[in-house]
């Protein structure tokens, strides 16, 4: 059974730090990009940030460039978003994806998914 599942999220002051986990079993998970998504209410999911999969190349969100950065543990099956000097709006429900083939910030074509996890910035 492929399965992503994040882990890590919570209530963090502005300005604060926090670290998000993504554990995939099910899948060769070395030969996936990973990326993060996140979505807030009402709304479609947005990039975040994503990595090849051998961890060698990543790309980010405009907004959260010099603020998070995404890396991957191969041997453990996880991919991590680190995220410093957090905002307000930064608060949404974080996803982690999985794709093969091309890395890219679209949505519709990551076709593994987590259950997502909320993070909420308090101002």
């Amino acid at each position: 059974q492929v399965q992503l599942v994040e882990a890590g999220g919570g209530l963090v002051q502005a300005g604060g730090s926090l670290s998000l986990s993504c554990t995939a079993s099910g899948l060769p998970f070395s030969t996936y990009h990973m990326a993060w998504f996140r979505q807030y209410p009402g709304k479609e999911r947005e990039f975040v940030a994503a990595i090849t999969w051998g961890g060698g190349s990543a790309i980010y969100a405009d907004s959260v460039k010099d603020r998070f950065a995404i890396s991957r543990d191969n041997p453990k099956n996880t991919v991590h978003l680190h995220m410093n000097n957090l905002r307000p709006d930064d608060t949404a429900v974080y996803y982690c994806a999985a794709k093969q083939r091309q890395l890219t910030r679209d949505a519709t074509l990551y076709n593994i998914w987590g259950q997502g996890t909320q993070v909420t910035v308090a101002s």
